[in-house]
């Protein structure tokens, strides 16, 4: 059972490329891998322990103050993450800038907790979490892998294109200037909901 809770969002009801939700920041922090892992990892933490609480709670939070209470529990998780990124990789918050704070507003995370956390046990919930930032985490990935590589030819800030193979060496290659604008993030992301639905229709 909880074996399906954590991997259903990772392909099968992916929150991005089946649900569609949470796309705005993959336009934002694509660019490079580095942050966006980093802000892969936080929503996921954060998706996964607001389920958490919010599970625990679920029998004592009035309904009629459950929203305020969600609101207030994703925000001081969200709060943590972001003085955590500022004590131990200050460089890669300032990157992420606003982005982090920004989470408290990501519908997957407040959809989760509607849909599976207040009617769940805790360790269903904070399974149910887990999977669905991983999912969310996985197209950002995939996203910024492509974006870095053929805007930058670069990979977590390593070279991975040789300096030999670019046009002002003497070479055949230069970087697609293109996979750095934000369209680009919405294009690539496009194409992942694209293959998704087409690989549900072949496996019929």
């Amino acid at each position: 059972m909880n074996k399906r809770i954590f991997l259903d969002p990772l392909f099968k009801n992916n929150p991005v490329s089946v649900l569609v939700l949470g796309i705005c920041s993959a336009l934002a922090v694509t660019v490079k891998m580095e942050p966006a892992l980093v802000m892969a990892l936080s929503v996921t933490l954060v998706t996964g322990f607001s389920g958490l609480i919010m599970s625990l709670f679920r029998n004592t939070v009035p309904n009629r103050i459950r929203i305020i209470v969600q609101l207030i529990v994703v925000a001081t998780l969200v709060i943590v993450v972001d003085q955590i990124l500022k004590a131990f990789a200050y460089d890669v918050s300032k990157q992420l800038s606003v982005f982090v704070g920004l989470i408290i507003t990501n519908c997957i995370i407040m959809g989760r907790i509607e849909a599976f956390a207040l009617g769940n046990k805790p360790l269903p919930a904070f399974m149910d979490g887990i999977g669905n930032g991983l999912g969310y985490g996985m197209i950002l990935v995939i996203v910024s892998f492509f974006r870095e590589l053929l805007g930058s030819g670069t990979l977590l800030g390593y070279r991975i294109v040789p300096q030999s193979w670019y046009m002002g060496n003497g070479g055949f290659y230069e970087n697609n200037g293109l996979m750095i604008l934000p369209p680009m993030a919405l294009i690539i992301v496009g194409l992942i909901i694209w293959i998704f639905n087409a690989r549900k229709e072949w496996s019929k």
